[in-house]
This record gives C-alpha cells, sequence and structure tokens, in this order.
C-alpha cells in the first residue's frame, strides 16, 4: 500500500547525572571533588533517502526513543553519551509539529539530515561546582531531559510533471505508455487508488519524472473522492498536464470537467492556477471528438497549449513528450520552504516564564524553565535542594507564591514533585 501520512511520537535520551565523589588517593589529603559529568542523551535524526517511497515502516511502529546518556563517575571521568536514533524517510517527506502544525523540516536532498529531538545535556558532577568559598560541594545535577514531541510526517512526491483529471481520462494509460511505470488500468472510476510515479527517457540521457495524481473529482479540495488524499502531490511539480476525455464517453462534457479541475486546484492551492499547464485532449480516436476539440480551443483561446492524443493507440504521445522536454528547462522549480540541515529555529518567548495554578491547598508551578531545574535536581542530596531553593528566589516564583497567598504547611507542586511550604 502507498502511505504518504504517519503520526509518530518521537522522545530523544536524557542526559546522564553527573556524580558527587572525592579523590582518595594515597598521600593526597583533601584531594578534593572529582566526579564527573553525565554524557549527553542521544538524538531522533531524520535522513532523507531518495530509496524510499512511502512511509509504511511508520505505520506499524509509531514509538521512538533515543539512547540515554551514562551517568559521570569518579575521577572526572564523563559519562558515555548516548546513541543516536536514525531514521530513514523519503525524499519529499515535510515534517510537522503534531501539536502546532509548525513546520520543522523538509527533507528534499538524498542524505539531507535533519535533528527532530535533541537529546538532554549531561548533568554537572561536583568537580564542576568546587570554588574558593566551596572546596567540597557534594552537589551535582541530574540530566536534562531529551526533547519529546508528535510528529506529523507528509510525503510530497518530487516529480516534474503532474497529470490531473477526473477519473477515467486516460492518465494511467498514457503514463504507461511514455514510461516504465505499470499502473493497474481497468475500465471504471478510481482504477488508480495511489500516485504513480514513472521516468520518461528521451534521446541523449534527458529525462523527467511524471506523476499520475489520482482521484480527481468535484469538491476533492473539501475532501470528495481521493483527491483530498493525493492533491498535496501537485505542489512540487513544475508543470501540470491536465488530461481530458475529449469524446466525452464518459457522458460529461469536457469544458465543464476542465474548469472544475482548474477550479479545485485553486481552491486547494492558489499557487496552483498560477503553475504552467498544457491541456492534453486524449481519446481523439473515439467519434465526435473533433467536433469537442473545437469547443475547447474557441474556450481556452490561446491561453493554454493544447495537444490531441490518443493514449491507446499511442497516436501524438511523442510529440507532446518533446515539447515537455523543452518547456521543462526555463520552468522554475516551486519554492520550497525548508530549514538548512544544521539549522533550528528558535524563538523569543513572549510567554511569562511560569505560571501560578491553584486547586484547593495545593499550588501547581508550571513553566518550561522552572520545570527543567526541578528535573535536573538531584533531591536526595541537602545541598541540591538548597539550589533549587535559591533558584526558585532568582526567579521570582517566591514572591508570587506569596502573593498567591500560599501559607506554612500547603503543597507546592513543580513538574510532578511536592513540597510542603515552610
Amino acid at each position: 500500500m502507498f502511505y504518504d501520512q504517519a503520526k509518530i511520537y518521537v522522545k530523544a535520551g536524557d542526559g546522564g547525572a553527573g556524580a558527587v565523589a572525592f579523590r582518595r588517593e594515597k598521600y593526597v589529603p583533601e584531594g578534593g571533588p572529582s566526579g564527573g559529568d553525565g554524557g549527553r542523551g542521544g538524538n531522533v535524526v531524520f535522513i532523507g533517502d531518495e530509496g524510499l517511497r512511502t512511509l509504511v515502516d511508520f505505520r506499524y511502529k509509531r514509538h521512538y526513543k533515543g539512547d540515554r546518556g551514562d551517568h559521570g563517575q569518579a575521577k572526572n571521568m564523563s559519562g558515555r553519551g548516548g546513541e543516536d536514533i536514525i531514521l530513514r524517510i523519503p525524499v519529499g517527506t515535510v515534517v510537522l509539529d503534531d501539536s502546532t502544525g509548525e513546520p520543522i523540516a523538509d527533507i528534499i536532498e538524498h542524505d539531507q539530515r535533519v535533528v527532530v529531538a535533541a537529546g538532554g545535556r549531561g548533568g554537572r558532577g561536583n568537580a564542576r561546582f568546587m570554588s574558593n568559598t566551596n572546596k567540597a560541594p557534594t552537589l551535582a545535577e541530574n540530566g536534562e531531559p531529551g526533547e519529546e514531541r508528535w510528529l506529523r510526517l507528509e510525503l510530497k512526491l518530487l516529480a516534474d510533471v503532474g497529470l490531473v483529471g477526473f477519473p477515467n481520462v486516460g492518465k494511467s494509460t498514457m503514463i504507461s505508455k511514455v514510461s516504465a511505470a505499470k499502473p493497474k488500468i481497468a475500465d471504471y472510476h478510481f482504477t488508480t487508488l495511489i500516485p504513480n510515479l514513472g521516468v520518461v527517457d528521451i534521446e541523449d540521457g534527458e529525462s523527467f519524472v511524471m506523476a499520475d495524481i489520482p482521484g480527481l473529482i468535484e469538491g476533492a479540495h473539501s475532501g470528495a473522492g481521493l483527491g483530498h488524499e493525493f492533491l498535496r502531490h501537485t505542489e512540487r511539480t513544475r508543470l501540470i498536464l491536465h488530461v481530458l476525455d475529449i469524446s466525452g464517453s464518459e457522458e460529461r462534457d469536457p469544458l465543464e470537467d476542465f474548469r472544475i479541475i482548474e477550479e479545485e486546484l485553486r481552491l486547494y492551492s492558489p499557487e496552483l492556477a498560477l503553475r504552467p499547464v498544457i491541456i492534453v485532449a486524449n481519446k481523439m480516436d473515439i467519434p465526435g471528438s473533433e467536433e469537442n476539440l473545437q469547443r475547447l480551443k474557441e474556450a481556452v483561446d490561446g491561453r493554454n497549449e493544447i495537444f490531441s492524443v490518443s493514449a491507446a493507440k499511442g497516436e501524438g504521445l511523442q510529440a507532446l513528450i518533446y515539447r515537455i522536454a523543452q518547456i521543462l528547462p526555463d520552468i522554475p522549480v516551486p519554492e520550497i520552504v525548508s530549514l538548512p540541515v544544521d539549522h533550528r529555529v528558535t524563538k523569543a518567548e513572549s510567554d511569562p516564564r511560569f505560571e501560578i495554578l491553584k486547586e484547593e491547598d495545593l499550588f501547581i508551578v508550571v513553566g518550561k524553565e522552572i520545570e527543567r531545574h526541578a528535573k535536573m535536581t538531584l533531591f536526595d542530596r541537602e545541598e541540591s535542594v538548597y539550589r533549587f531553593q535559591n533558584i526558585i528566589k532568582a526567579m521570582g516564583i517566591d514572591d508570587a507564591l506569596n502573593a498567591a497567598g500560599i501559607k506554612e504547611g500547603d503543597k507546592v507542586e513543580i513538574a510532578g514533585y511536592k513540597f510542603d511550604w515552610v
């Protein structure tokens, strides 16, 4: 089956915890702290692979977790970093954050590498906290949690030419005649249930990629037929071939078919309405075609080139292919908004650093920064707890809780940890 959409959960590896240790060598009195840092967690990395054609690998396995970093050790030994988890995806895949819909990456090149979830940094060992005022710290950090998110993957086929039109107008027959693609062909609607790609070879080693986009009918942009599933594949085609059953053998008016599909493309994406279009009047071997072809030429009035062909007999296809090969080099590739391989988008935080919610006598402090500090604190060590209290005061959470009316003995919750207010 052809799978061009997937929803997956990715969780990068957590960083390893820093160690609390002291030198214990003979003849080295008061050797000082020697706890090493924890290792960094493994990233979740997408790599483009031009050998893949669908997202079927993500149908049955939807959860992916990176390797955790090892904990720091004595003698200033840092923990081993976690192994990255590598996921290969088809070229042409757009990666979106499922909760916000914001694009994270656009995989448009073979071997393009994008980190979609960064591993957490390792916690610092107590050797990193030594100072002139604290020669023997017992303070260390837990590892930072790795990023986690739900992602939505959308595959958009990379093709030079896209065949659009109503069902049963001869798109599959045409692509089978001009390329090595072998789509299923039968005399009923929706024979083609998946997009088909074919490479059209021209003399002198030149070639271009053609895609058969199935399932377009009236209302396709809003979900009718199969069009809403596959319209996205037209977005990256440089040239659109609008195939018409010029004979009207399906008891439809080819001029009305042309108007409907034009409107569907415009409603789906206004940019598609500006894409170059060649009209292919197919089934010219059926009686009555000449009259409809003349009507079409009068209606179009020179706005688009029209090629009359019979895909079933192979008539007129060679001239069409040569014309496509002639104009393709002058048609720009549709602009694709993609992120550089090593680029990560950061936004200025407009939201408050923290927020205080109240449920009866429980005060819940939420905020990305304070929750990260809480998760990196080793609460079984007094010095770590003291440092966390100082962070709370420095961020202004102390004052905010007092302003919210907190009293002695009330409960405070931060990142799942509960404390008694003293």
